[in-house]
């Protein structure tokens, strides 16, 4: 089974309006309410690809009924801890440029957090669990630590999807996947990468710290992937690029479904790179259609 872990979900309030007037009453065109939050997106992702997973995190108020419910409806099964506090609302705006006002989310209690570690118990060798996005307030840089040693201690496997000193405290405990874009990689270590060499360099260093494989966001140059026995290069798919907001999500569901379902990391690839451009060419988030238009599409190269 996979388990994506939402710890700060949201719902995201897309607003669509011809111009945007600071201290004015604007009038807006379009709106839009959706389920947000990355490891919400990676579960939306799996189902497109007809993989199981169950959504974790928390959820309270009327604003994570919305959340839950939106869920369910669409068939993602889910098992979210139920909280005192609501759920947080995302503005989305859309005008002349693109302006996001993201709400801090709620504190959890040390009885609803005991509660949703609990849950954890039930793992087993062969499942995987995703973390992706924020913490909400008050939780403490040790969460995702505390949560790795259960997972280990179950066989199972992790997937953390975050950057910077929180990203290199993970990999002693082996995470299945991280996935870094190339300017995320150069902070990491502190240098400019120049070429595509600097690149497949650095991203060896991740594997040698830990990771079980690597995968590198290039935007409109396409993807790398680091194994320990190869490095690969794939071009970016021509398309008009309509939405980068979970396409990193994407990859990664991709990724982990289709590894979790065949072992084969190059196909995993292949179909990361696929989920991910889907949705970059896409309003929402891509649905199987459009990523089985873009699959035949991605081309991988063995790089030398």
């Amino acid at each position: 089974m996979i388990y994506t872990v939402t710890v700060n979900p949201s719902i995201d309030y897309i607003v669509q309006l011809k111009q945007l007037t600071l201290g004015e009453v604007n009038r807006m065109d379009y709106d839009n309410k959706l389920p947000g939050g990355k490891g919400i997106n990676v579960s939306r992702i799996l189902k497109e690809l007809g993989l199981e997973s169950c959504a974790l995190g928390f959820l309270g108020g009327f604003t994570g009924k919305f959340v839950e419910d939106a869920l369910n409806g669409v068939g993602l099964s889910t098992h979210f801890t139920h909280i005192q506090e609501d759920t947080r609302i995302n503005v989305k705006i859309k005008a002349e440029d693109e302006t996001e006002i993201n709400g801090r989310g709620p504190k959890i209690s040390d009885s609803e957090l005991s509660e949703f570690k609990a849950q954890f118990d039930q793992l087993k060798k062969g499942d995987v669990v995703i973390f992706a996005g924020s913490l909400t307030p008050g939780l403490g840089d040790d969460f995702y630590a505390d949560l790795i040693d259960i997972i280990k201690s179950k066989g199972a496997d992790f997937v953390i999807d975050t950057t910077g000193e929180s990203l290199m405290k993970t990999l002693e405990k082996k995470p299945l996947l991280v996935k870094p874009n190339n300017h995320e990689l150069a902070e990491l270590f502190g240098v400019e990468l120049n070429s595509m060499e600097d690149i497949a360099k650095y991203g060896k260093k991740l594997l040698e710290l830990g990771a079980q494989h690597v995968l590198i966001s290039m935007a409109g140059d396409g993807g790398m992937m680091v194994t320990k026995d190869k490095v690969y290069r794939s071009y970016a798919p021509k398309g008009t690029v309509i939405n980068s907001v979970g396409a990193g999500d994407s990859m990664i569901g991709g990724f982990t479904g289709t590894f979790a379902k065949t072992g084969d990391a190059l196909e995993a690839f292949r179909y990361g790179l696929a989920c991910g451009s889907a949705t970059a060419f896409s309003e929402d988030l891509a649905d199987k259609k459009k990523i089985d238009e873009i699959l035949p599409m991605i081309k991988i190269e063995e790089f030398k």
